[in-house]
């Protein structure tokens, strides 16, 4: 989505949504869209449409009741192991972690108020080394990805005020040494995109929406430099996966009710483009699992819910596709494997089987969620495959363990999140350290075992 469309899509919602319970005034909305918010909006705009777009796909209405199971088993949840050298611990870092983590081997790599990166111990939670932001950090973004001793993130493009005395915005992937925290390289984005979408690894690249909004380019990773690019036409837009390191697009025409999407090949070292599938509709991009993506396209509309196809795609073209019906909005859905799982806003979580397009099981979810009108999405779910367990967190800290085959909760537990209040409405985040717990909620970080089967 371009600068303009994103900006169009802020003006619509701040016209015709109550932030708050209070509607936005009119001057307002070209305040946002005009003055140094709109870096910060665009951001937030980028993610919403993201969400939105994956949400159409993950509104599949789990109403079974939990039918469908391949088999009657048992609960089977393995004892968590702690990793080597691993303490609980919590921690206060100001400014280091409010915009996110990732976990990285036994480190975490955060962005907050202060740093557009910092790392972190994930064994003791002490502070190994920070790059200071770019005149401001309250985006949305984290970083990315960590390979070969580099670690790839965002930051503002420049510090500096425009002419007119106004900030100019704009964003910058950068590449920052894990050992060091030494910035190696940076590139400027065309536009605020920070989202998955924006840039990821393939195989022997950084594949970055750069220089244009239209323009995917595969850099190198150890200096920045361009190896190839590939420009999609005007009208159009093009999802991004990547599949066993090579990129994948999944490319329609950016009008209300496309007639088909496109799903191309980009050979990941000369950036050539083979066409490998064309789907009915317009289809949006959920995740993937394996060697395969999985995209979702409304079929239309009945009272109750709305038809949806879901389909995935091999690398090689071959697909699958099933009708699904769906009923309401999930709080958060994520695909994990072979799984999609779901939590729904009436606290029932389901797990989906994306080989058999059977519902394993609904059950509740074990945690109290929040009201929709205060938070629009809840904390994704996290797997821990080697324990068989799917964990759940909630926005006042919370925490669920269901049986990854079952369904059946295994462990509960509450970790005390604080007040902090996180930009453009984010949600608490949480992330595994091997069978660890990694509980973030802006500055505040706890890491705890979950005590499950022992």
């Amino acid at each position: 989505m371009t600068t303009e469309r994103v900006e169009e899509k802020v003006r619509e919602t701040l016209n015709a949504v109550a932030l708050d319970r209070v509607r936005a005034p009119a001057n307002l909305v070209e305040q946002v869209v005009r003055r140094r918010s709109r870096r910060r909006f665009s951001q937030a705009a980028g993610a919403a449409v993201a969400v939105a777009a994956i949400s159409v796909g993950a509104v599949f209405g789990f109403g079974g009741g939990g039918t469908g199971h391949d088999r009657p088993v048992r609960p089977a949840a393995s004892p968590a192991t702690p990793p080597e050298g691993w303490e609980p611990w919590q921690s206060s870092s100001p400014g280091a972690s409010e915009r996110g983590c990732l976990v990285d081997g036994s480190a975490l790599y955060c962005s907050g108020s202060e740093y557009d990166a910092a790392k972190i111990e994930a064994n003791t939670g002490k502070r190994l080394w920070t790059v200071k932001v770019n005149r401001e950090g309250d985006g949305i973004d984290h970083p990315f990805a960590v390979r070969d001793g580099v670690v790839y993130a965002y930051r503002n493009h420049t510090a500096e005020n425009a002419p007119d005395g106004d900030y100019a915005g704009g964003t910058d992937l950068m590449a920052v040494d894990a050992d060091t925290g030494d910035v190696l390289w940076k590139v400027e984005m065309p536009q605020d995109d920070r989202t998955a979408q924006a840039a990821m690894l393939i195989d022997g690249a950084v594949l970055a929406n750069t220089p244009s909004v239209r323009t995917m380019s595969a850099l190198d990773p150890l200096t920045g430099k361009e190896k190839w690019r590939h420009t999609w036409d005007k009208g159009t837009v093009c999802q991004r996966a990547v599949l066993s390191g090579v990129p994948y697009l999944a490319c329609l025409p950016d009008v209300e009710k496309p007639d088909a999407t496109e799903v191309l090949r980009l050979d990941p070292a000369t950036g050539s483009a083979t066409k490998i599938a064309t789907l009915p509709g317009g289809q949006q991009l959920m995740g993937t699992t394996g060697d395969r993506m999985v995209l979702v396209a409304a079929q239309g509309e009945s009272e109750g819910g709305k038809d949806l196809r879901l389909t995935t795609v091999s690398g090689a073209g071959e697909r699958v596709s099933r009708p699904y019906r769906a009923v309401g909005a999930p709080a958060t859905s994520e695909v994990i494997g072979d799984r999609l799982i779901s939590v729904s806003w009436q606290g029932k979580a389901s797990a989906y089987s994306l080989t058999t397009g059977k519902t394993l099981w609904t059950r509740p979810v074990g945690v109290e969620l929040p009201s929709q009108e205060t938070m629009p999405r809840l904390p994704s779910p996290m797997v821990s495959a080697g324990q068989g367990v799917v964990y759940f967190l909630s926005p006042t800290g919370d925490l669920s363990g269901l049986d990854l085959r079952t369904g059946e909760q295994v462990w509960r537990d509450h970790v005390d999140l604080g007040k902090e209040r996180l930009p453009f409405g984010g949600s608490p985040q949480l992330l595994l350290y091997e069978d660890a717990l990694v509980v973030r909620n802006g500055s505040t970080i706890v890491s705890l075992l979950p005590r499950v089967g022992g």
